[in-house]
């Protein structure tokens, strides 16, 4: 483990100790756990858009999509618990 330190305005400390007493918890463990959520969402966010920009590129590489009416349909076939033919992606008309 390593240490690194952080300078806490006086409100924000107060206010992490305020939240730490009332979880049941350490200043320190609420300030861990406050991070590593933070990291974990940055991580998603940053697989998000890699997922995004891939699939953009791989639209952009063949012309082909699946217009968003199908796909609706499709995915509100599947939440009611239907099943529900997938579509198929084609090059649609510019």
């Amino acid at each position: 483990m390593t240490t690194t330190t952080v300078r806490l305005p006086e409100e924000l400390k107060a206010r992490i100790n305020a939240a730490a007493k009332r979880s049941g918890t350490t200043a320190h463990a609420l300030i861990l756990e406050a991070i590593a959520e933070k990291a974990a969402n940055e991580e998603r966010r940053a697989d998000f858009d890699a997922q995004a920009e891939a699939r953009y590129a791989n639209i952009v590489a063949t012309g082909k999509t699946i217009p968003w009416a199908e796909m609706r349909a499709y995915l509100e076939e599947r939440v009611a618990g239907k099943a529900a033919k997938r579509p198929a992606a084609r090059k649609l008309a510019r």
